[in-house]
């Protein structure tokens, strides 16, 4: 596709393009989660946007640009950069910080107390693995795999390898494969599970979900699906996956992969949360609380007059958290805003 007909697509590529860069200094370099957020948001917005936008005036009246972006987008149109970009670009700490949190388990700290000791690349970073722990070591060894999205079709392939082993081990077991992919994303960043098991709820005192969740992941190891752990826990497990290799076809890619074991009753109010996307769960939230009701990724609840929520209402589907609220469903598909 030429340069001229993906812009016709996007009218707003320019500002898309500006607050996306924005987003990921933000999420890698200073960890301001919220504002990581609001830029991503906006782009979004833009990049849905069918005509150009021609002023900040005319960008605040799309809905999640608010006055600080209006400017931005206004100081771009006129100068054609933006002043806090340049200053970003232009310093060397934020671009190695940047370079070094590309790693999985290094963070903005880490990768300054780094810098201090000399490391200033993702190659002097390789020479000095005895700085790292496990989970970062891991990270450095996939840090470029781990960076290409995953195509829908290899997700399939991910998933169904995924639910073959979850029904060998136990045909009670219930995983549902959530994140951008349920939502029905054409790409995904990694493959996110919850699981859940009848026998198990959140006042469950006996039943072993450590025994269960470190079974399974043996399982996934010994057929070579499952390559490493990062981390392994009573309820998550953190680790790395791959496709069986085929001969004659391009190598399969190591992809990041989570499971959480979420007690069954805590398990469709933690679908719909881990489903997402972020601004569904935000509407969501504000909607339940107009109603009298406060919702997490555990359960809703009845907002009393004190403001004190009151016990878990019960929940067997994600339909009954709709249903409480007044709010009509919603497909996964139907949830990416």
């Amino acid at each position: 596709m030429s340069k001229r007909k993906a812009s016709d697509q996007n009218p707003n590529k320019e500002f898309c393009d500006f607050l996306n860069e924005l987003a990921e200094y933000e999420k890698n370099v200073t960890r301001q989660i919220h504002k990581y957020n609001a830029y991503r948001k906006a782009a979004s917005v833009l990049a849905k946007h069918p005509t150009k936008v021609k002023n900040g005036k005319e960008a605040k009246e799309l809905p999640g640009i608010g006055d600080k972006i209006a400017k931005k987008i206004d100081e771009f149109s006129k100068t054609g950069k933006l002043e806090k970009l340049e200053k970003i670009r232009a310093d060397e700490g934020s671009s190695i910080i940047k370079d070094l949190t590309r790693v999985s388990g290094i963070g903005p700290a880490v990768a300054k107390k780094l810098i201090d000791d000399g490391i200033k690349s993702i190659a002097d970073l390789k020479k000095a693995q005895g700085r790292l722990n496990h989970h970062q070591k891991i990270g450095l060894k996939y840090v470029e795999e781990f960076e290409k999205r995953i195509p829908r079709e290899e997700m399939v392939k991910l998933k169904d390898i995924v639910l073959e082993h979850v029904e060998k081990y136990d045909k009670k077991l219930v995983a549902t494969v959530c994140g951008s992919f349920r939502r029905g994303a054409a790409t995904s960043g990694d493959i996110d599970i919850m699981l859940t098991h009848p026998s198990f709820t959140s006042t469950s005192k006996t039943f072993e979900k450590k025994v269960l969740l470190k079974n399974l992941v043996s399982k996934m190891e010994k057929s070579q699906f499952i390559t490493d752990t990062l981390s392994l826990g009573e309820t998550k497990f953190n680790g790395v996956c791959i496709l069986p290799s085929r001969p004659k076809e391009k190598a399969p890619l190591h992809r990041r992969i989570d499971i959480r074991l979420i007690p069954h009753d805590q398990y469709y109010c933690g679908i719909l949360y881990f489903t997402g996307s972020d601004e569904f769960n935000k509407r969501m939230r504000h909607e339940a609380l107009e109603k009298g009701f406060t919702i997490n990724e555990y359960s809703i609840r009845p907002v009393g007059s004190t403001g004190t929520p009151g016990e878990p209402l019960p929940v067997s589907c994600e339909k009954d958290v709709f249903d409480i609220i007044g709010m009509k469903y919603k497909d996964p598909e139907e949830r990416n805003l």
